[in-house]
């Protein structure tokens, strides 16, 4: 059964592919430089506010577009980024595509006042239970020592180019931890590895992986491990200490057929379970219905109240899945393109999560969304 979540890697593509031509490089081959902000959103003293750059189109203007609109309503972007897995075996500082892709997307921010929060992604965006890209004849195992390799050489390379000052190992990591028990204990002693190694390199940056939050609460009843709302805390608390704050993604749309049904208590036992702070790093509630799932524009303006007024006090980061909806039929040429073709129904489920529309129209939780980022 693949997973409920986001396709990550076929947006980053997109975003990759459509930026790397317009941003690459200067005439003497070097990366062009990433402007310094003036002033950090990180220095505000309060929640910062973003998304994924995923635009609505597959097209040059539309990254740019979408970045520009990001910029307007928000102070971060996640970029979350499988591992090349072959060459940063290799190595730290090895020649990669990915890196200038990253660079890309870092000048796009900066360029549009915007910081970012960076996650190492081992596993596949659509299926949590699965590597991404590994090489063939490597074993799917966080015990390889190929893939513990290549964990930390492309880490530490992030670090030493890019500086994050929130760092995540790993999206939705407790999914890979209810399907793979027997490796899991792999993966934690790399975190603890790798925790340690960026550590003292950058005794500053934040360290976290992400967790699903619907699948901690037992929620999704083919994935549960326990009773309805019994939260496997053990899941996280495994990674104390070496977690710089806890950080969650939540699809509520998934669960509930109306934000109206949303508890008041949902998110609530973060507050005492942990005194570290807190982060949504990817979530949000469709504005239509597709298939079995119900949606509209009040349960949209629901779900962001609902997380506001339960955790938004304890909130380092929020980020929202899409400030746009998607258009649909520009990703399905891309992804049948790449021969990933099949995946468009998961897509589908995704495509009106946004903000506002796929022709940036705006949606009424854009105003409940900015009027939390204005507030003192």
């Amino acid at each position: 059964m693949k997973r409920i979540t986001l396709p990550v890697l076929a947006i980053f593509l997109a975003i990759a592919a459509c930026a790397t031509p317009i941003l690459g490089s200067s005439s003497q081959g070097t990366p062009a430089v990433i402007p310094t902000l003036k002033t950090s959103p990180f220095d505000l003293g309060r929640t910062v506010y973003g998304f994924f750059p995923s635009p609505p189109e597959v097209t040059t203007q539309s990254v740019i577009d979408t970045y520009k609109a990001i910029g307007q309503h928000g102070d971060v972007v996640l970029l979350q980024q499988n591992i090349p897995w072959e060459a940063f075996a290799a190595g730290v500082d090895v020649e990669s595509a990915a890196i200038t892709d990253i660079h890309n997307q870092y000048l796009l921010a900066h360029q549009n006042g915007l910081e970012v929060i960076f996650v190492v992604d081992p596993l596949n965006g659509l299926n949590r239970r699965d590597f991404q890209g590994l090489p063939a004849g490597w074993e799917a195992s966080f015990a390889n020592p190929k893939v513990r390799a290549a964990f930390s050489n492309f880490t530490l390379r992030i670090v030493h180019e890019f500086h994050p000052k929130y760092l995540g190992l790993a999206s939705e990591i407790n999914t890979y931890n209810d399907s793979h028990p027997d490796d899991f204990p792999n993966f934690l002693s790399l975190y603890n590895e790798v925790y340690t190694q960026v550590k003292a390199e950058a005794p500053e940056t934040q360290i976290f992986v992400t967790f699903q939050w619907e699948e901690l609460n037992n929620l999704i009843p083919p994935l549960a491990q326990g009773a309805p709302y019994a939260v496997n805390w053990g899941q996280v608390e495994q990674f104390e200490p070496n977690l710089d704050l806890w950080a969650l993604s939540s699809y509520l749309f998934v669960i509930y057929s109306s934000g109206a049904d949303i508890p008041a208590n949902y998110y609530t036992p973060l507050l005492t379970r942990t005194s570290k702070p807190l982060a949504v790093a990817e979530g949000g509630y469709s504005s239509a219905s597709v298939g079995s799932f119900h949606g509209d524009q009040q349960s949209q303006v629901d779900c962001l109240n609902a997380i506001h007024s339960q955790i938004g006090s304890r909130l380092s980061f929020w980020i929202y899945l899409l400030i746009n909806d998607f258009n649909l039929a520009s990703y399905a040429s891309l992804m049948n393109q790449k021969g990933q073709g099949t995946d468009i129904n998961t897509l589908r489920m995704f495509a009106s999560v946004g903000l506002t529309t796929s022709d940036r129209m705006p949606k009424p939780a854009l105003a409940v969304w900015d009027s939390f980022r204005s507030a003192p």
